[in-house]
């Protein structure tokens, strides 16, 4: 039995630790299995650029759930999208990206392709089997759901996600510190989460748990309210930036700072048309996606801001690279755990999908037709940890 793997799409707390502990896991059947993983994700693929993984790693597996990041490396690559593959070099002017991934892994004989990667790597994945199945080849082909946003339908937590927003709430801890150089400060946290405000309203919650912890001389200098968060802005809810600056004015002119957790995808319609009136360039990634490193959420809402609030400086820092990049916590070991015990079991008995807690089965470890995923889930506001922390902080 040979096993393939490939990390794909932005980094989460999950990627190397996942590999590991699946080939731990199937070399505790089957000692003779062979693994492979290609490297930067599709595009190790189809340049058919891999790694050979020796079985003695299954006894480092925990050495390597210790690393964050990918040790495949990833890429944002869409086997869909041929235009761009071929401006890449990643096929040949008479070649399709489907075409040219399946050759390669009928050429190194896979039987099992592991895909570890968000909603974009395992929709990819449902097309490589789709293709595959066409041309009677036979793979299994499994996905992990990994990203930071858990914006993955129809599972309710993905695999990084709780790690992404603890190490959120660290970076914070220290960069609240930064309310003190100033007078009027405002200080923008800005959090991953182009369409889902989860990681945002869960870093925040974290961050909280944090306060909760620390001890402080409230009115005379080390006040709570300096330190705690004034605003949470999501991409579900529109921000009023009038209603919401006279709010947080009030703070300003109280606590002499005002602390802002923002999803990057936050007002984002509003900043795009603001851009489109302007006649700026709007970039888009190979998933049509619109590149908001490049936008600069937390720099627009900051601009907007100082002048409302009447803000002496503005610090924006953004915690997505710390975040991401951080080995999984506790929490997130025990769902890749269970997650890749599922996973093995439904590769042997040659079961696609992806292996998930599903929410339309009682949040049950599951295995998912691929057709049932897609992103773009939404946070869910009226969830009680979310209302209880808004009502506490105003």
């Amino acid at each position: 039995m040979k096993v393939a793997f490939l990390t794909s799409g932005g980094l989460a707390p999950c990627l190397s630790s996942s590999i590991g502990l699946l080939i731990s896991e199937y070399y505790s059947i089957d000692n003779k299995t062979e693994f492979i993983g290609y490297k930067n994700g599709y595009k190790g693929l189809l340049l058919n650029d891999f790694l050979e993984i020796p079985s003695s790693v299954a006894s480092k597996s925990e050495i390597i759930a210790s690393f964050g990041g990918s040790f495949l490396g990833n890429s944002r690559v869409k086997l869909t999208n041929i235009e761009d593959c071929r401006k890449n070099n990643y096929i040949l002017d008479n070649e399709t990206p489907l075409e040219k991934a399946a050759e390669n892994l009928k050429k190194n004989k896979v039987d099992i392709l592991h895909t570890i990667g968000g909603d974009d790597t395992n929709t990819a994945a449902a097309d490589l089997v789709k293709y595959l199945k066409s041309k009677n080849y036979k793979l299994t082909v499994v996905g992990l759901p990994k990203t930071v946003d858990n914006d993955v339908f129809p599972i309710s937590q993905t695999l990084g996600a709780y790690t992404a927003a603890e190490q959120g709430a660290i970076f914070f801890r220290n960069i609240v510190n930064e309310n003190t150089t100033s007078s009027r400060q405002l200080i923008i946290h800005e959090v991953m989460g182009r369409n889902c405000g989860w990681l945002t309203a869960a870093t925040a919650h974290e961050y909280r748990k944090l306060l909760q912890k620390t001890k402080f001389i409230p009115k005379i200098m080390i006040d709570k309210h300096k330190w705690d968060i004034h605003g949470i802005f999501l991409p579900e809810k529109r921000v009023d930036l009038q209603k919401e600056s006279k709010r947080l004015k009030k703070i300003m002119d109280k606590y002499d700072c005002v602390n802002i957790f923002l999803s990057e995808g936050a007002g984002l319609d509003t900043i795009l048309e603001t851009m489109k009136n302007n006649n700026e360039k709007i970039k888009y990634d190979a998933f049509g996606h619109v590149r908001l490193d490049e936008i600069n959420p937390g720099k627009w809402f900051a601009s907007k801001l100082k002048e409302l609030l009447l803000a002496d400086k503005v610090l924006v820092q953004k915690s997505g690279y710390f975040a991401r990049s951080a080995a999984p916590n506790k929490n997130d070991l025990e769902l890749i755990n269970d997650t890749v015990k599922i996973a093995v079991e439904s590769s042997i008995i040659g079961k696609s999908g992806v292996i998930g807690l599903d929410e339309d089965n009682n949040n049950k470890m599951s295995n998912i037709n691929f057709e049932r995923i897609k992103g773009g889930k939404p946070f869910d506001l009226n969830v009680k940890w979310y209302r209880d922390m808004l009502n506490e902080i105003g």
